[in-house]
């Protein structure tokens, strides 16, 4: 019995390191498969966006027939904002860069759009208009609320994957940080305020 106690000691250890291992591991994918859960919620947002702009522009066309270039510009950024896709299990930060970039664009066009909308008031009485004007709002909302979940599902996560002895089955197994969203670069300087 003597000589088999150090062995059942061993094994013990072993157990108990490979047990914690393994409790490691699946705390990473569960960690990573909530980053990808709040990235398709990002997404979904910016769908739910893109999903409203051709309705806006039919609207604001039919009061403003002159203002062809503004239209052509948010048809062409809503193109380009739904032609970027990520996957969020290798995102790298150049990708939600270029997201990032891409639903910028967007959000300029449709400002340029809405403020084309103040020249006709009888469209701001419009109750479509009235209508999208609101859910575009509770979208740009939603959109905030979601990437804010994202960050700090993402910050979670990297945590776990940086923080010691997580990192050492994080880099063992291939689990890489995630990048955040980020402030825009206009968003970062003061508006300037004239009256």
């Amino acid at each position: 019995m003597k000589r088999l106690l150090p062995w059942i000691v061993v094994l013990g250890v072993l157990a108990i390191i490979v047990l914690w291992g393994v409790n490691m591991y699946n705390g990473l994918v569960e960690n990573e498969e909530k980053v990808e859960s709040a990235w398709s919620q990002v997404e979904n947002q910016y769908q739910r966006r893109a999903d409203l702009v051709p309705n806006l522009v039919a609207t604001v066309k039919g009061y403003a027939t002159h203002e062809k270039e503004t239209f052509e510009n948010v048809t062409k950024a809503r193109a380009r904002a739904t032609r970027v896709v990520i996957d969020p299990s290798n995102v790298t930060p150049e990708q939600l860069a270029e997201f990032q970039a891409a639903q910028g664009q967007l959000s300029q066009a449709l400002g340029r759009l809405l403020a084309v909308a103040e020249n006709y008031p009888q469209l701001k009485a419009n109750e479509n208009f009235r209508d999208l004007q609101a859910q575009l709002e509770g979208t740009e909302n939603r959109i905030a609320v979601a990437r804010q979940q994202f960050n700090d599902t993402a910050r979670e996560y990297n945590t776990k994957v940086r923080r010691f002895p997580g990192n050492i089955i994080a880099s063992f197994f291939g689990f890489e940080r995630k990048p955040y969203f980020e402030a825009d670069e206009e968003s970062k300087q003061a508006p300037k305020v004239e009256f």
